[in-house]
């Protein structure tokens, strides 16, 4: 049987992040993709123009639909704009058996807010300790925790101050730091340090969803968080290095990488 898993996060009409990229990532790894919408954005390469969040009511049906009836394997989360939505998620997923990937978003990569400043709190107290994998990249763990990363040799006292939020396992992202794109996995007793090349390519749109998405792929075809974690940065870096052109601004990463004769 093809695996399910479920995205929580917002639209992008632009089609480079968010639910859109979720689900091609998910087919392109060979999994059932189904989605609960958390929000809508008006966004293209240049930013996101607006955003209006759905109700808890239309969030939580749209979650018990598919679970009750359809069932599992995974579980991502990207955008969910505010406290009462990250809450209502929170308690969604502590309460269905099956791991739980959890992207906090905060901003977007054109530097838009996608989470209300008072959310930070459910995040912390509600979001986090219900997650199997967080995926935090630099500013999303100075948002969370105020710890501030500027070297490789700091990620560690990031993961540290974000596991104590309660996470299983935490991803923190360095792909802001020069140099090669580290990223650094750990439970707090095992790590693992995960390396790939920086590609010259500023269309990178999509880069965090797509990330977790892989993530939450494999963990539904029954890998271990390790080597979800490592398959995932193999699929993305090669998705970043085909990023391409759309529109005037920033363009997403190629989720189809994998399936073009030119790449």
């Amino acid at each position: 049987m093809i695996p399910n898993v479920l995205t929580v996060a917002g639209s992008d009409s632009g089609g480079g992040a968010g639910i859109q990229a979720d689900l091609k990532t998910m087919l392109a790894l060979g999994v059932h993709g189904m989605s609960v919408v958390t929000a809508v954005t008006a966004q293209n390469s240049l930013g996101v123009q607006g955003a209006w969040e759905l109700p808890v009511e239309a969030v939580r049906a749209q979650y018990r639909s598919v679970v009750d009836d359809i069932g599992v394997q995974a579980v991502k989360t990207g955008m969910l704009a505010s406290a009462e939505l990250v809450e209502a998620v929170a308690e969604l997923i502590a309460g269905t058996d099956a791991p739980a990937v959890v992207d906090p978003v905060g901003v977007s990569k054109h530097g838009d807010a996608l989470l209300a400043a008072s959310a930070l709190d459910s995040v912390r107290s509600k979001l986090l300790p219900a997650a199997t994998v967080a995926t935090p990249n630099l500013d999303e763990v100075a948002l969370i925790t105020g710890v501030r990363v500027e070297s490789e040799r700091e990620m560690r006292g990031a993961a540290a101050a974000v596991l104590e939020y309660g996470p299983r396992w935490v991803l923190i992202k360095g792909g802001h730091l020069p140099g090669d794109a580290v990223d650094l996995l750990t439970d707090g007793s095992e790590e693992h340090w995960l390396r790939a090349p920086r590609h010259d390519n500023r269309h990178t749109h999509g880069t965090g969803c797509t990330l977790a998405s892989a993530i939450a792929s494999g963990l539904a075809k029954g890998r271990s968080v390790p080597e979800a974690v490592a398959a995932a940065k193999e699929y993305v870096t090669g998705a970043v290095a085909a990023g391409f052109a759309l529109g005037e601004g920033i363009g997403p990463v190629d989720h189809g990488w994998r399936f073009r004769g030119d790449v």
